[in-house]
Parts: C-alpha cells; structure tokens; sequence
C-alpha cells in the first residue's frame, strides 16, 4: 500500500539516542519536515554504512529542517548497545540522531515492508509538517540507498512550495524548473535542446 499524498500512521514508537536520552515518536505530528528510514536490523553489513552515510549528510538535512529517523525491529537497549559500537567494529558510534525502536513491528506491519522472516526492508520515507507523505521508497536487503537522491527530493519539493513549478527528470538544486503545463514542456524540451547544462 502507497501512502503518497496520506497522512502518516498515527503510532507512538520508543526512540533513543546515543546518549541515552529514549522520548516518544509519532511521526503523524511532525514538527518539521521528516526523513525516516528502515533498515533490516543492528549489528549487520549493509546497515551500519547507511546509517553513517546518513550521519554524514546530517547537516545537509538539518539545512533543509529536516528530522532524520533510523528505525529496525530491535530494542532500545539492543540500538543503545550498537550506538556504543566502534566503527571499528561494524558498529555506529558517533551517530547522533536518533533510533526507533518497532519491536512489535506495528508501524512496518501496517506500512506493510516485512519480508518472510519479520524484517524490515530498506523503506524511506519523506514526510510534510502536517504529517503527509510526500515520497517513499522500499530496497530490497542486499541494496543501499543513495543519500544524495533524498536531499535532492527534499530540494525539489522546496523549490515546488516557494515557486510553484514542477522539477523535471534529474533536476537538481539551482538548475532551471518548468511551469506546470503544455507551454512549460515545450518551453523546456526548447531550451533543453539548446543547453542541456541547464538542466
């Protein structure tokens, strides 16, 4: 089930952060603009890669209002335990944002990304202040995500809110954007045939 353009699930979660600090998270009530990403589970291969990713590209995000979530199956104290983990060690220490914990996999049921074995898929999703989803996305195990793909996204729904105009393929921050109708495609594939620099 697509949840594009529907309000987030209204489920609190435990979350916690790498200095202990547990709160509560509904992401139905956003206070801000929200990236919140599944992975399979801690103390794996794949996962510790993209949550540094995502740490490293934090600033970015926090640049654009954007709150950053890593959620898996596993506990608190199992997240807690993985925070405290050495790089060196396949863990993710120095990560600062936090980690949902969805033991009983009620948001990953009803969001329906569980494989055979209970696990969560790579989902992303993107989520509005007033707690709409605005992109997702699913990868199966054995693929990471790209990092960059998501700023630009939040970029172009930016530039869609302040301007008005729709954002092309494979446009990015600071490329021209079209006008949402017949004259903006001519307009584009125009100009695009006369520069493709520009876009």
């Amino acid at each position: 089930m697509s949840y594009i353009g529907k309000k987030f699930p209204n489920i609190n979660l435990n979350s916690v952060t790498s200095d202990s600090k547990e709160s509560i998270v509904n992401l139905s009530k956003p206070p801000n603009k929200t990236l919140l990403f599944f992975y399979p589970m801690d103390f794996t291969y794949v996962c510790p890669t993209e949550l540094h990713a995502f740490q490293n590209q934090l600033g970015e995000f926090e640049k654009r209002g954007i709150s950053v979530y890593g959620t898996s199956c596993d506990t608190i104290q199992v997240h807690l335990a993985w925070l405290k983990t050495p790089i060196s060690r396949g863990g993710v220490e120095g990560i600062t944002f936090p980690l949902i914990s969805d033991t009983t996999r009620i948001l990953s049921k009803r969001l329906q990304i569980l494989d055979e074995q209970d696990v969560s898929y790579r989902a992303t999703y993107l989520i509005d202040e007033n707690g709409k989803v605005f992109y997702e996305s699913i990868n199966d195990m054995p693929i990471g995500r790209n990092i960059n793909e998501f700023i630009r996204i939040i970029d172009a729904k930016h530039h869609n809110e302040k301007f008005g105009e729709v954002c092309p393929a494979n446009w990015k921050l600071g490329k021209k954007a079209m006008e949402e109708s017949n004259a903006g495609v001519i307009k584009y594939f125009s100009i695009k045939r006369q520069d493709l620099n520009n876009y």
